[in-house]
């Protein structure tokens, strides 16, 4: 059995992209992450994370309340070896956000913050990161349309989920933030894919 020490943990999805590495998809130990986690959150570069001021005992507590949440699920995406990204996933319909749009059946949100570079900017880095996560997250043939809620002053996150062939929705209020909508169809994923 694989050890489950963060850079030895179980991946829920693994995939090797050509030029690129493997990417794996680890399922976030609060503890055991918090070091990663914490440090991200907190740089001005996660500001609209929301995160920036969180101390550990309270990024850890916030980690871990997802963790016991059967709708909610926090992901590390590992770049052979190292983690590179965190994304979270939800039920629309057990999240603020569902009571802001008509959620559909077969709806699933995502959330994504990534890390910041070992070295030179590379280019493909983040595209590439989202492929294989919603590959993931879409091999599961129930969910039908990806949601994502970037804040509205996040310009550069809109135009790269829009890039990824996201449609822009409303924008929304929800309790941290002004968010603007976006969404992408099965269909469309797997065409471009």
């Amino acid at each position: 059995m694989i050890s489950e020490t963060p850079t030895h943990r179980t991946a829920v999805h693994e995939q090797v992209v050509e030029g690129f590495g493997t990417v794996r998809v680890v399922p976030v130990h609060p503890r055991a992450d918090l070091d990663v986690i914490h440090t991200w959150v907190g740089q001005e570069r996660a500001r609209f994370w929301g995160m920036r001021e969180a101390g550990r005992e309270r990024v850890l507590e916030i980690y871990e309340y997802l963790d016991s949440l059967p709708t909610h699920h926090a992901y590390l995406l590992h770049r052979d070896g190292r983690p590179v990204a965190l994304f979270q996933t939800y039920e629309p319909e057990s999240d603020p956000v569902g009571a802001c749009y008509d959620v559909q059946p077969g709806d699933f949100g995502i959330h994504l913050l990534i890390g910041p570079a070992a070295g030179e900017p590379e280019r493909g880095f983040t595209d590439t990161l989202l492929s294989v996560f919603l590959t993931f997250v879409l091999a599961d043939p129930g969910r039908q349309r990806i949601v994502a809620e970037p804040d509205a002053r996040n310009a550069k996150a809109i135009a790269r989920l829009t890039g990824a062939g996201f449609v822009p929705g409303p924008e929304i209020d929800l309790p941290e933030k002004r968010a603007r909508l976006v969404f992408l169809s099965r269909d469309t994923f797997m065409g471009r894919a």
